[in-house]
């Protein structure tokens, strides 16, 4: 099994953040909104480097995601930036009649998912935005595992043509991916080769899943781990030859069944 190297503890939002930065800094066209929770959402430091470019809509998250889609169909590259929670569920309608039936080119910037938002409460872990994100046309469904991964992702997610759904989280998690590992949209990254069952996990548990295949190895199995940063569109081949070379997949997400 291959060492991974926690190089720091970093939340996915901070890397969300400097992603944002650094893609705004090579296109000009890049916008970015905020629904009151610019600082939570690390949109801070761009507003405070583009501030012509920022603009925020106040506790309206329709209003966000309506007004990122005027920007849109302007010819803008729109990042709406709030929690999960009220990306995927507050702000359905629009996400669902403005931005996927119509095809517009948003990024939607989802933080604060999950579980790992647990000193927030039950009313902001939302465990259903990805099965509600992924069933949309047109819509594709970023979960990167680290700050590092997330930070590429949105450079990807800018350079994309078409709606985005990323979605990361609140707290400092191991951050032990290569920044130098390039991020391809719909290209499933196998961690750890192996032959005995395949682990398919996203997000904040991809680093969950390497600490239990460690477990599983001094137990004698041989455990292969898929990183599957893009739930949609999905790589099918990656999952088809995991399945017939090691006869099991177990799936790991932070989300509901």
């Amino acid at each position: 099994m291959p060492k991974f190297e926690v190089k720091e503890m970093k939340a996915t939002r901070a890397g969300f953040g400097e992603g944002l930065v650094e893609a705004a800094r090579g296109n000009p066209d890049i916008v970015a909104l905020a629904a009151d929770l610019a600082e939570s959402v690390r949109m801070d430091k761009f507003a405070k480097e583009f501030p012509a470019r920022f603009f925020t809509t106040g506790v309206a998250e329709q209003n966000l995601i309506a007004m990122a889609s005027g920007f849109a169909i302007a010819g803008k590259i729109p990042f709406a930036g709030t929690f999960a929670v009220f990306a995927a569920g507050r702000a359905y309608d629009m996400v669902r009649q403005d931005v996927a039936y119509s095809n517009l080119n948003v990024k939607i910037a989802a933080s604060h998912s999950g579980l790992t938002l647990g000193e927030d409460g039950a009313t902001h872990q939302i465990l259903e935005d990805i099965g509600m994100m992924r069933c949309l046309p047109n819509m594709t469904v970023l979960v990167p595992c680290d700050a590092n991964q997330t930070k590429a992702a949105v450079i990807a997610a800018a350079e994309h043509r078409g709606p985005v759904y990323l979605r990361f989280s609140r707290p400092n998690l191991p951050n032990f991916s290569d920044s130098k590992t390039p991020f391809e949209i719909g290209k499933a990254e196998t961690l750890i080769g192996g032959t005995d069952v395949t682990v398919v996990a996203c997000g904040v548990l991809v680093w969950q899943a390497i600490l239990a295949i460690e477990e599983l190895e001094r137990e004698g199995l041989s455990v292969r781990l898929i990183n599957l940063h893009t739930l949609k569109p999905l790589d099918q081949n990656v999952i088809e030859k995991a399945a017939r070379e090691t006869g099991a997949i177990v799936t790991a997400e932070e989300h509901q069944r």
